[in-house]
């Protein structure tokens, strides 16, 4: 069953220099119980992505099609949104756990700060305890402030809040980058444990060492766009996009030669190309290229390249 489906996803932000298109024409469904991963290089569009979903695009706007259980939510108003989909039915692992906690108030005021705000009639306290504890933290950081944890403590704490209310599909954006390896493998474990029990997840990050292990759909995203979006064995044994097979090639392995690094630059989103925007670092460009990109089809997914006419 699909529970949420993007059409023509666009956001753009406003800035002194004119607009920056930092997603473009984004589209993907994801269905109950299934976990789906974004991937690509720094300011690709991944967590602007996330952040048009849960509608906390702070000074940007976001046009094009974004339905849960068939409900427009761009269509919704802030009020209805707040009340019936933030946190409730949809959450969000923020990526900067530093700046996503509130300095003056201790960790245990803002789980029930959070709890209060949407209505939450059970038993608060016990629920906070073993928020914390599910992600590994003894219930002594409920009485202390931000400032007094570690980041991967708060990080902690941060997907502990976007867990509480068992919501329908969490946005996870780079959940693990601030967790040592022993930590991050707990998260992980835990993360699929939830998944089994029906939980979706769109997983945001540059580990695609993660995604394989956590994803059963990926999209790869490049200049604001989803260039090749697939399932993960599609991905990862069978790329189709140049950029996809460039950023696998990018992996470090233990055999098989040295990592290969990809030369060039990103396309700028102020004034993105109307061609291929991958053209540039492209060794298979060809004429076609430099027409608007094409988008094809595939097993289960779909790809931005003219090589597959």
């Amino acid at each position: 069953m699909t529970l949420l489906s993007v059409a023509d996803l666009s956001a753009r932000y406003s800035t002194s220099s004119g607009f920056v298109y930092a997603v473009d024409a984004v589209n993907f469904d994801l269905n109950s119980g299934e976990s789906m991963g974004i991937a690509g290089e720094s300011a690709c569009g991944k967590s602007t992505l996330g952040l048009s979903i849960i509608k906390t695009l702070l000074g940007g706007i976001a046009t094009g099609r974004i339905e849960f259980h068939g409900k427009s939510l761009l269509d919704m108003d802030e009020s209805e949104f707040d009340r019936f989909i933030r946190w409730k039915e949809i959450s969000m692992i923020f990526q900067g756990a530093m700046n996503s906690l509130d300095p003056v108030f201790t960790i245990r005021n803002q789980f029930l700060e959070l709890l209060n705000q949407h209505g939450f009639k059970g038993d608060k306290i016990n629920v906070i305890n073993n928020a914390v504890e599910s992600v590994g933290l003894n219930q002594s950081v409920l009485s202390k402030y931000p400032h007094q944890l570690s980041g991967g403590m708060k990080q902690r704490v941060i997907i502990a809040l976007a867990l509480i209310l068992k919501p329908k599909i969490v946005i996870a954006d780079e959940p693990t980058t601030a967790l040592d390896v022993l930590t991050q493998s707990q998260i992980i474990n835990m993360l699929k444990k939830l998944k089994n029990d029906g939980m979706s997840f769109m997983f945001i990050t540059h580990d695609l060492a993660v995604l394989s292990e956590m994803a059963d759909k990926i999209g790869i995203m490049y200049g604001g766009q989803m260039i090749e979006f697939g399932t993960s064995h599609e991905i990862y044994k069978d790329p189709k996009h140049p950029y996809t097979k460039a950023l696998l090639d990018s992996i470090p392995r233990l055999r098989g030669g040295p990592p290969k690094y990809i030369p060039g630059v990103p396309p700028s989103l102020l004034d993105p190309p109307t061609q291929c925007r991958f053209i540039e670092r492209c060794p298979l460009a060809v004429e076609k290229c430099k027409q608007v990109p094409p988008e094809f089809q595939t097993h289960s997914g779909y790809v931005r390249c003219w090589l597959y006419e």
